[in-house]
């Protein structure tokens, strides 16, 4: 079947678990209210995309490509974000639940998640140089081998960041922020 196109279109309220978004391409496209959870956008592009109020939660994303797309107030639970495809590939968070999601592997220079719940987050071999974690609760989120240079942290809470195995330089952080710079250490910061 042919793929479609669709440009500076509002979906709004809709339920793609009962009527499957169709599968193309999107650009300027702005999805509100709108049901995802558990849907297979493999090979679907979304360009220059807001999603807002949306449940995209364990969304599958086998080389979907994600291009200055942004996520506003929406559920985003389980989704791994590391099957994406990485031409182009640039996103904002802001006011969502990311638990659970991944971005391993990725490179999301500036990328900038604010006001997030990021619980369980696996940020694992990505390059998240610039990046921005505005207000994000980022219990037990995983940073492995993360190039974190420049990052601010500077309002994040809950973090746990091994300084030995992520690149650290020019990373910005609070006073507040220090335990969890030195909890491998077992260091207790008063």
């Amino acid at each position: 079947p042919m793929e479609e196109f669709f440009a500076e279109r509002e979906f709004e309220k809709q339920d793609f678990v009962k009527n499957p978004l169709p599968k193309g391409e999107y650009e300027s496209c702005v999805f509100s209210k709108c049901v995802f959870t558990n849907q297979h956008l493999s090979n679907y592009i979304f360009s220059d995309c807001e999603f807002v109020e949306c449940d995209f939660s364990n969304v599958k994303l086998g080389n979907t490509a994600l291009r200055n797309v942004g996520f506003t107030n929406c559920k985003v639970q389980g989704v791994d974000f590391s099957h994406c495809n990485s031409f182009l590939l640039e996103l904002r968070f802001s006011g969502c639940q990311l638990n659970f999601s991944s971005f391993f592997k990725l490179k999301l220079k500036a990328i900038s998640f604010k006001n997030c719940s990021m619980q369980e987050v696996d940020f694992s071999d990505a390059e998240l140089v610039s990046a921005n974690f505005d207000t994000c609760d980022l219990s037990r989120a995983i940073f492995e081998n993360t190039n974190l240079q420049k990052a601010d942290f500077r309002s994040a809470n809950n973090f746990n960041i091994n300084p030995e195995n992520n690149q650290m330089a020019g990373a910005k952080f609070s006073f507040e922020g220090l335990p969890g710079l030195l909890a491998k250490h077992k260091i207790v910061v008063k």
